[in-house]
């Protein structure tokens, strides 16, 4: 799509994995041949680049110092800040590129001497989510062009380009961890500390390994079995007590899972910080649907009180503000309540 545009293009592909990998859950490799397959397909020169040191001291040791603390982080984030937007941004200049293109699905328009991040044309594949961090500078240096297409209008171009990818997988998960059990693989770099599963009377059902290993909403590997209540309806994470070390959960659409109101840290706005509060947009997880809050500032933190309350708000994600489409940036989760 750029070299029909006019544009030089030179390919760069990254690496940001080394661990050993004997069941093959990473695909690295078969990414690196497949990509300068397409390269030679298009004519065009492909780099190469290891930044795996980077991502594990930025963004892999954040991410299991947030799982120690029992939060849930979204390290995916933090890779398009600290690695998509910065390193590699700054080695793609370094061999002398204007700008980077990279195939989120998102759009940047420049209004008012302000670049604006918004949503992806395609609902389903938005990732303005996940960009949420990039600032100005960022934005000014990056193109993305697959903002405005659907993802099937992406296959159907590189079926008519005959690109080996034409046709491949999605790529799914966490990208270190790929479709492996994500607890297995947590219990590789995190000890186990056990404690209690409690119901909200406070009974004991079972033992947990550790908080890191659950998340708030979490149903899939509670394993609780018959006996605990007279109800059939299955049993979801609520809370993780730190303190106590304790493993909160509940059965069904549960009211303890909802909450309507909640306070942030590291506060991000992409473009200028708007004025308070604010009547706007919000969603705290990936591919949700935009639920409609009211943010006031509180300080160094803000505070979000949502008109309609929220399943599974969970501290460590990241909540992220728009204004329609207009992506204005997001935080990190840190308290919720109910008011």
């Amino acid at each position: 799509m750029l070299l029909e545009q006019g544009y030089e293009v030179e390919a760069l592909f990254m690496k940001n994995w080394d661990e050993d990998d004997n069941d093959g859950y990473c695909t690295a490799e078969q990414d690196l041949t497949d990509a300068q397959k397409v390269a030679d397909k298009l004519g065009v020169k492909l780099h190469t680049k290891n930044f795996s040191a980077d991502y594990w001291e930025d963004v892999f040791e954040d991410f299991l110092q947030e799982h120690k603390k029992g939060r849930t982080p979204n390290p995916d984030v933090l890779c398009n800040q600290k690695i998509k937007f910065k390193v590699f941004l700054e080695y793609a200049l370094s061999l002398g590129a204007d700008k980077i293109a990279t195939g989120h699905y998102a759009r940047i328009t420049h209004n008012n001497n302000q670049y604006q991040l918004k949503t992806g044309l395609d609902n389903d594949k938005d990732q303005s989510y996940f960009l949420y961090l990039l600032g100005q500078y960022q934005l000014s240096k990056s193109l993305f062009p697959l903002g405005n297409i659907s993802k099937t209008r992406v296959r159907e171009i590189a079926n008519q380009y005959d690109l080996i990818t034409a046709d491949k997988k999605d790529s799914t998960g966490i990208c270190f961890i790929g479709e492996r059990n994500f607890s297995e693989f947590l219990e590789t770099y995190l000890p186990k500390n056990q404690g209690d599963i409690i119901d909200e009377q406070g009974q004991f059902i079972k033992h947990h390994q550790g908080l890191a290993f659950y998340t708030i909403g979490q149903r899939k590997g509670l394993e609780i079995g018959g006996g605990f209540s007279d109800f059939p309806e299955p049993w979801f994470v609520a809370d993780k007590r730190i303190d106590s070390n304790e493993l909160l959960v509940v059965q069904g659409d549960h009211p303890l899972l909802y909450h309507n109101s909640l306070s942030t840290s590291n506060n991000h706005w992409i473009g200028n910080e708007p004025d308070f509060p604010l009547d706007c947009q919000a969603k705290i997880r990936y591919r949700q649907a935009s639920q409609d809050c009211k943010i006031t500032k509180d300080g160094d933190s803000i505070k979000i009180i949502f008109t309609k309350s929220q399943r599974a708000v969970t501290p460590g994600q990241s909540i992220v503000f728009y204004q329609n489409d207009i992506c204005l940036g997001g935080a990190i989760i840190e308290k919720r309540s109910n008011e």
